[in-house]
């Protein structure tokens, strides 16, 4: 598929069918880790790939009840895949450590906290990585601090990888062609002037 075919089937789905996603499809999709980027080649980020049933349905009971009370059907108890996307920022500080990245021994002070914008970078691509594979995704983080802790303790990482959000994957349940179940099918899109400034 051609990257520009890719970008315009990625958007965010609130349906799957329940059909299983083969295991040698879910390496080809989470294997972009390896791609994604990372300050300094930190490669904090992490992926745990839940399809236990019982452990999805965990996730769901914890974190489904708010879509559901908006109106939306029930889509993450639905996926057949849920994709937990963590970072470990002590890989980010022990990088910056290394003697090839300090100043007098030092580690730099972070303007931003790079790890969330590289976390987001991944997620990225792990859509893209899905839509080439024929595969829809969607995207939750629980709402609550105690609903985040709840549900970390259900993926697997360990202690010092915080869980940025889970991201759904499956195969669309959704007609070809309707607009998007989410915010997008709701709100126009912005004019492109609007958010891209050139400084020539």
């Amino acid at each position: 598929m051609e990257f520009s075919e890719i970008l315009s089937r990625r958007r965010m789905v609130r349906a799957y069918r329940p059909d299983p996603v083969p295991d040698d499809v879910l390496r080809r999709v989470t294997r972009v880790i390896r791609r994604a980027p990372s300050a300094g080649f930190s490669q904090g980020h992490r992926l745990a790939v839940i399809t236990a049933p019982d452990v999805r349905a965990r996730i769901a009971e914890i974190a489904e009840q708010p879509y559901v009370d908006a109106g939306l059907p029930a889509w993450i108890s639905k996926a057949p895949v849920h994709v937990a996307v963590g970072i470990r920022e002590a890989s980010y500080h022990e990088r910056y450590q290394e003697a090839d990245k300090t100043d007098d021994g030092v580690e730099m002070v972070w303007p931003v906290p790079y790890w969330w914008f590289d976390s987001g970078a991944l997620l990225s691509l792990v859509q893209c990585a899905a839509t080439d594979e024929g595969l829809a995704t969607g995207f939750f983080g629980p709402g609550d601090p105690g609903q985040f802790a709840a549900v970390h303790a259900l993926t697997g990482f360990a202690d010092d990888v915080a869980l940025t959000g889970i991201l759904t994957l499956g195969y669309s349940a959704e007609a070809p062609g309707a607009p998007p179940s989410g915010s997008a099918g709701r709100r126009a899109k912005l004019p492109l002037d609007e958010l891209v400034t050139w400084r020539a």
